[in-house]
């Protein structure tokens, strides 16, 4: 990257300033350096968030929230050692120092090309958003922006960086502007078609519309999450377990906010105060292998959870994945709020 040091900013230079070089140089980052590029820290938009909310002021010094500690190469070093630690990292960017701790240059992740998969992902995509109001009155929630995007274009990016290509968008309300912006999907190097609900089927029963079935495990995906889950790692997952269905779960935990008695009788046994409760959630991700949508009637509303009961009833195996990776389930505006926060963390 020869155009670093248009990111490069002076120590005293305040938050508000630094955040528009961040912007006007596009790659999320600025530097912190002194005489001769000698790098003090680095900065990102979270590290300029977490100050504020640590009650930093925009006039203030970015030296004050920079990271005083981040990771850098070595001018000669071997540069497949600096993509390992970006990958370890999850870094995007990383400064390059001479021996003198001055920046030589800037180097990206360079990911490695993922090979096409042939699997569907079906997104859906139909729902009405009522806890989203006002937002979602004349828009359907997949199209509201995160970041300078649609939710929906995001998910489908991040299906692409791992070699997806065959989407199918099941839609319903306001589904005519979510055809309107993806169309056939060409203009974003995808295949895109649609199932179009005619009414309120649930989150299984469009899959009864499909007019051409998978013949290989498929990804079915709610339209208003945003995730960095390894899809290929999951499939992998889901066929080695040889599952007929596999569930994504989440880990969320609740804390009660009071002492909690356990007694026999009028006994107390024992008193936990404001103990945690742990549950394992529906995630909205699933894999499943074709033969299942015999299960599924036609046209009729049929929740997914319908479809694991009756699974269950018949001892088809269902299996569980649980998520480590970034997700967020975006159902209410505190969640769109968050998603705002921490998009550019997450994805670029």
């Amino acid at each position: 990257m020869d155009n670093w040091k248009q990111i490069s900013v002076a120590p005293d230079l305040s938050l508000i300033k630094v955040m528009e070089v961040i912007d006007k140089g596009a790659k999320q980052i600025a530097l912190v350096t002194e005489e001769n590029f000698h790098l003090l820290g680095t900065v990102t938009d979270g590290d300029i968030r977490r100050a504020i909310i640590r009650g930093a002021k925009l006039d203030s010094p970015i030296i004050e929230c920079m990271n005083t500690n981040p990771l850098t190469g070595l001018v000669n070093e071997n540069p497949a050692i600096w993509q390992r630690l970006m990958q370890k990292n999850s870094l995007h960017i990383l400064p390059v120092l001479d021996s003198n701790g001055c920046i030589e240059k800037l180097v990206q992740l360079e990911l490695p090309q993922e090979s096409v998969k042939e699997n569907n992902v079906i997104i859906m995509a139909g729902g009405l958003g009522k806890r989203l109001q006002p937002l979602t009155k004349d828009n359907p929630k997949p199209l509201l922006k995160i970041g300078n995007r649609p939710i929906l274009e995001t998910i489908i990016r991040n299906f692409t960086e791992q070699g997806y290509y065959k989407f199918t968008l099941s839609i319903n309300y306001h589904g005519e502007k979510i055809k309107n912006y993806f169309k056939d999907g060409r203009d974003f190097n995808v295949q895109i078609r649609y199932i179009e609900e005619k009414q309120r089927l649930g989150t299984a029963g469009s899959l009864s519309l499909l007019n051409q079935k998978p013949d290989a495990p498929f990804i079915v995906m709610n339209g208003d999450i945003l995730t960095k889950v390894d899809f290929n790692r999951l499939i992998e997952f889901h066929e080695g377990q040889k599952n007929k269905l596999t569930l994504c779960t989440r880990e969320y935990n609740y804390q009660v906010p009071y002492g909690v008695v356990e007694q026999t009788e009028n006994k107390i046994q024992s008193i936990k105060e404001k103990p945690k409760k742990f549950y394992n959630i529906n995630a909205g991700i699933y894999i499943i292998e074709p033969e299942v949508l015999k299960l599924i009637p036609n046209q009729e509303y049929y929740d997914m959870t319908q479809l694991i009961d009756l699974m269950l009833s018949r001892n088809l195996p269902v299996g569980s994945f649980q998520l480590t990776d970034y997700w967020l389930d975006i159902g209410r505006m505190e969640d769109f709020d968050r998603a705002h926060i921490e998009f550019n963390d997450f994805f670029e």
